[in-house]
């Protein structure tokens, strides 16, 4: 039998926030303070432990999301730090899908970010029961109770402050615990050594309100706390920390902490409240999955003695040991050698290895049990998404991946390069589902699509310097799609006679726009017994080729129903690759008569700036065909919010650090594809090739 209580102290979290709010940072102190490291790093000096890629300390950024593991409290703490830059939001969400828990990070001078808000909304969609930490105390400008009022309003969340800052900005000492009505004082720089007091009369008169506050939110959730609450009568603690439990696993509240990782203040405090206050596996919902046996929804509870069942969410690539495989254990237990199978793909892996991640460091393990996170050497076919599971009985949902909005060209330099690179983008691709690469059949040169400008430099840098690919390289394009604004229906004969057998098929389509976001979809109207169904298949086969290349400026066809409503086909001279021809031909002749067009991507902007510049500002958005959506306050700046294409993007940030001398910054993240204007539209297919442009 398994040990329950071994479960129960298990906490799987992940670190979340906005690019710069402190993950990291506040990483590495959990790491320190819980004895996994004996020295600090620091994100700016590249001495991180959890960035350890050559492209994490030289940005000072995470790129990837890390895994480590640290003991607290007679708990187990699995931990992934996300990255909080919008281009890397797929490892956000990847993380997500696995863990029990999350901590989200605020900084305490800018309250509730872009980022913020999407990862929030990632952990909604996840139902990830989460605590809020903010952070950087210490820094001019921070306001807890601003912080706790963006959250509630922006986030539409149900904060509850259990701590109180002792001070604030560079008066920042402790903090005040509400729940045991003490304060917490740090007195000297690593904050090893805190000392534990009574409140004074100032804090208890403070601490008094907010207490009150606090447990009057819990009881309106608890119905013995409100009997005793409404009766005048004393709260324990420990009733106050299990309605705390409860109601944040049951995400109905969100504990509010505050501290100054970089300055190490309340760190352990955090700790604390992971510890007492997050999910462990056996307190989240079982995970659902399909029975592939009879198509029925199926769970696996948290528990060593169910058949093995597991999510690989991350692929990456060990120099010593090569393909590691992450995987999130949901029921069962397995060992090193273990034979499982990919459920999806129907394929036996043997798990050669399994290891304990901290960061690039590597602890080998006998076997893995439910609740576990641990990383496989052996799998060659499982990519991320993929279920892992003991019989191949069930699966598992898979993970979304976000659209790619940019692409850039890369031309191998000599045969040796062109032979690389194929590998290597492959391997790059496992790595990163949100990454794509393709050939471009007209020009020759590889294309690699990705989230931004930043992704596709990290990933281009990873090519030539870790891969060892030497390439031209283009400038940053955006990834435009083509549609159509209107129906048609027309037909394609397809016929060849070289002699002895010839070639025949004859295809009636119609296209029809969809909405944005809805895709391509091929639907038969033809009824099988008029035309064999491998012909039809055939037909499928050539649209969906077709849609890769638009008849505007070959760039893909998105969002589009493709019908099939006639055909007809020879006994002895149809074949399936005629099919294919003709339903290509068909296809682009629709294209045309349904008024093709074009679509670019379009991104949410958010910039923070003086209000002295903001009217340059302002007028440089509307010149770059953007649209100001709203203004708000804060403090001693101003926030645009608004939507600007992503063509009028690039080199952005050296045009806002010229407006604005330096003091502005802004976000970009996808909104949406909207339908290019006639003008631009025709300079775009002009540039495609090579043709004198207008503008």
């Amino acid at each position: 039998m398994e040990d329950k209580s071994a479960l129960a102290s298990i906490r799987n979290i992940g670190i979340m926030a906005h690019i710069d709010a402190g993950k990291t940072t506040t990483t590495e102190r959990i790491l320190y303070y819980s004895g996994i490291v004996h020295r600090m790093g620091e994100v700016d000096k590249g001495t991180a432990t959890m960035d350890w890629m050559s492209q994490e300390q030289e940005r000072g950024i995470t790129i990837t999301s890390a895994a480590t593991a640290c003991y607290w409290k007679n708990c187990a703490i699995n931990i992934i730090d996300t990255p909080g830059h919008v281009d890397f939001t797929m490892e956000v969400e990847r993380s997500l899908r696995v863990l029990d828990g999350a901590v989200a990070i605020f900084c305490a001078v800018a309250g509730v970010q872009p980022q913020s808000e999407t990862v929030w909304r990632q952990a909604d969609r996840y139902e990830v029961p989460r605590i809020a930490y903010v952070n950087k105390m210490d820094r001019v400008g921070a306001d807890f109770h601003r912080a706790i009022r963006m959250i509630k309003d922006q986030l539409g969340s149900n904060p509850i402050a259990i701590q109180l800052p002792v001070g604030a900005e560079e008066h920042f000492a402790g903090l005040i615990d509400l729940v045991t009505m003490q304060a917490v004082e740090y007195h000297e720089s690593t904050g090893d050594v805190f000392r534990i007091r009574e409140l004074n009369d100032q804090e208890i008169e403070e601490a008094r309100v907010f207490r009150e506050e606090m447990v009057e939110k819990l009881a309106e959730r608890d119905d013995e706390l409100m009997e005793k609450y409404l009766e005048g009568l004393e709260i324990q603690q420990d009733e106050i920390k299990s309605a705390l439990r409860t109601q944040t696993i049951a995400n109905e509240i969100v504990p509010v902490l505050c501290g100054s990782s970089f300055r190490n203040k309340g760190v352990q405090m955090l700790l604390d409240a992971v510890a007492d206050y997050l999910p462990s596996p056996l307190e989240v919902h079982s995970v659902m999955g399909e029975n592939l046996r009879n198509g029925k929804a199926e769970s696996r509870e948290a528990d060593e003695n169910q058949p093995f069942c597991a999510l690989a969410f991350k692929v990456s690539v060990d120099p010593y040991v090569g393909k590691l495989t992450y995987f999130r254990i949901y029921s069962g237990r397995v060992e090193t050698g273990s034979q499982v199978i990919n459920s999806g793909k129907d394929k036996k892996e043997r798990i050669s290895k399994i290891l304990k991640m901290h960061a690039n460091h590597r602890e080998e393990r006998n076997f893995a049990t439910a609740g576990d996170i641990v990383a496989g050497v052996g799998l060659k076919n499982t990519t991320t998404g993929d279920t892992l599971s003991s019989d191949g009985s069930i699966l598992l949902e898979t993970i979304d991946c976000p659209e790619t909005v940019i692409d850039i060209a890369v031309e191998p330099k000599t045969r040796d390069d062109q032979e690389r690179i194929g590998g290597s983008l492959k391997k790059l691709a496992e790595e990163d589902p949100s990454f794509k690469y393709r050939i471009d059949e007209e020009t020759g040169q590889t294309i690699v699509s990705g989230m931004g400008e930043l992704h596709l430099e990290i990933i281009i840098d990873r090519l030539l310097r870790e891969f060892k690919v030497n390439a031209n390289v283009g400038k940053p394009q955006v990834a435009y799609k083509e549609t159509v604004a209107g129906k048609a229906r027309t037909e394609a004969r397809f016929e060849r006679q070289n002699g002895g057998r010839g070639q025949f098929a004859h295809v009636k389509l119609e296209v029809s726009p969809l909405r944005e976001g809805e895709g391509r979809t091929f639907v038969n109207h033809v009824p099988l017994e008029s035309i064999p169904p491998e012909f039809i298949n055939a037909v499928e086969t050539g649209v969906k080729e077709a849609l890769q290349a638009g008849v505007l400026a070959g760039y893909p066809v998105d969002d589009l129903e493709v019908k099939m409503v006639g055909g007809t086909y020879h006994e002895v001279d149809s074949t399936e690759q005629a099919f294919k021809v003709a339903a290509s031909m068909a296809l682009k002749d629709a294209l045309n008569k349904a008024q093709a067009v074009l679509l670019e991507p379009v991104m949410e902007i958010e910039i923070v700036s003086p209000e002295d510049y903001m009217g340059d500002i302002i007028s440089d958005l509307n010149a770059r065909r953007g649209r100001v959506l709203g203004l708000e306050e804060n403090r001693d700046s101003r926030i645009i919010k608004g939507e600007v294409p992503l063509a009028e993007t690039f080199g952005y940030a050296t045009r806002l650090r010229s407006i604005s001398q330096g003091r502005a910054v802004f976000t970009l993240k996808i909104k949406n594809y909207a339908r290019v204007p006639e003008s631009k539209s025709k300079d775009i297919i002009a540039r495609r090739y090579g043709l004198p442009v207008n503008s």
